[in-house]
């Protein structure tokens, strides 16, 4: 039964967006050999996904009321269908974590660094992860090839095998 994990589909689909998350949210985990090894196609097809589109953005004039009752236009940045369209197909794939306030961050700094941030992971991967991989893919001229494992040992305990797995 290879490729299972032991589980039932339902825990398993969980397992794998839990630690997808976390990968690229932290861009390294610690985990056991098989589950990097089913973690690692999962992750690379959400990264190859963000990077077919990740530029694709529509500007478009908004008109706003400023506090005196005047209408403004403002120009916006908004996604264009396509890449809603795969923002949410993957928003299905991971699960969405917050960003953390720092040790010494104030309360108002980190509610004014995180205002306009509805989905940090969404973001990131838009923002930083995809647009540092379409590069790395134009330089090396090859797609794919987004994360490592490194093999680890024995746990002790249960002597299961455990890896690394960490974006290159």
């Amino acid at each position: 039964m290879p490729g299972k994990l032991g589980r039932t589909t339902q825990q398993r689909i969980a397992l794998l967006r839990n630690q997808a998350s976390e990968l690229l949210w932290y861009g390294k985990i610690k985990t056991t050999a098989a589950k990097a090894k089913e973690l690692q196609p999962y992750v690379e097809k959400i990264i190859t996904k963000a990077i077919k589109v990740y530029d694709l953005n529509e500007e478009k004039e908004i008109v706003k009321q400023d506090k005196k009752g005047k209408d403004i236009t403002v120009k916006v940045l908004k996604d264009s269908p396509k890449k809603l369209a795969v923002r949410r197909a993957l928003m299905a794939k991971l699960r969405d974590l917050q960003e953390i306030k720092g040790f010494n961050e104030k309360k108002s700094d980190y509610k004014a660094r995180t205002q306009d941030i509805k989905h940090p992971l969404m973001e990131k991967l838009f923002n930083e992860i995809a647009p540092k991989y379409a590069q790395r893919a134009e330089e090396l001229g090859q797609g794919g090839g987004y994360t490592r494992i490194y093999l680890l040992g024995e746990r002790r305990g249960d002597a299961a095998e455990e890896a690394i797995i960490e974006l290159v």
